[in-house]
């Protein structure tokens, strides 16, 4: 099993906390995130891990080496211009049959070698990991009639149930010829293609632990929760 890591953003929603530090870097606890997903993927029998960087390229790749201090081989790829979520595959050589591709700014307890082993089981050519996540809305809700200028229903403060990507996908590498080489390429581009093209998608539930470090909010939270968390404690 070999993996991808998207650590290339500059994580602008992050600021301030990444104006100095790239945001693979930004510690949770008191390790970065990124090396508590390397960590994790030792753990789950990765064989081996690219590291898909371009902002603060030479500070990830000085934090972690060869990947030696963590028994992980790491490899990097650099994209010199940014090629959205999914164009900086087309820079990686020989990549396998299958493999994990993941957003680097994840905490989850997620088992990586399942989501992997029912990708292989199943007739997709890409899987998902998803999970279930409700959103306050912190206003009154309307509903308006077809005029537009009556009120027709009224919700105070409801919160909206959704299934959300991870972040955290299995890839075969048949899909690797639908990414331009000459323009970025975004992740929900290629799900909307192969929807449009009825090409089937897996999607494997996660119940367990998941934050996407992305917002000052779910960071905080985090970091509130980062010491009651075993696998991060593991590490």
């Amino acid at each position: 099993m070999e993996a991808v890591i998207l650590a290339g953003g500059r994580g602008t929603r992050l600021r301030p906390f990444t104006t100095t530090i790239p945001k693979p870097l930004v510690p949770v606890g008191e390790k970065a995130i990124l090396e508590i997903v390397l960590s994790q993927l030792k753990s789950a029998g990765a064989s081996k891990v690219t590291l898909a960087v371009s902002h603060r390229a030479d500070v990830i790749r000085a934090f972690f080496g060869d990947g030696e201090r963590l028994g992980l081989p790491i490899a990097y790829s650099f994209e010199e211009r940014p090629l959205g979520t999914v164009g900086p595959l087309r820079l990686i050589p020989d990549l396998p049959e299958h493999f994990l591709l993941m957003n680097g700014d994840i905490l989850t307890d997620l088992d990586y070698a399942a989501l992997y082993r029912a990708h292989l089981e199943g007739p997709a050519p890409l899987t998902i990991a998803t999970y279930s996540r409700d959103v306050k809305i912190d206003f009154g809700v309307l509903e308006l009639d077809e005029s537009g200028v009556r009120v027709s229903g009224f919700r105070e403060k409801p919160v909206y149930h959704f299934d959300v990507s991870t972040g955290i996908y299995v890839v075969s590498r048949e899909l690797l010829s639908r990414i331009p080489s000459d323009r970025p390429y975004g992740f929900d581009q290629l799900v909307l293609e192969l929807l449009a093209e009825g090409v089937p998608i897996g999607a494997r539930a996660h119940r367990g632990y998941w934050l996407d470090l992305g917002r000052p909010d779910d960071y905080d939270q985090a970091n509130q929760d980062v010491g009651k968390l075993p696998f991060a404690q593991e590490v």
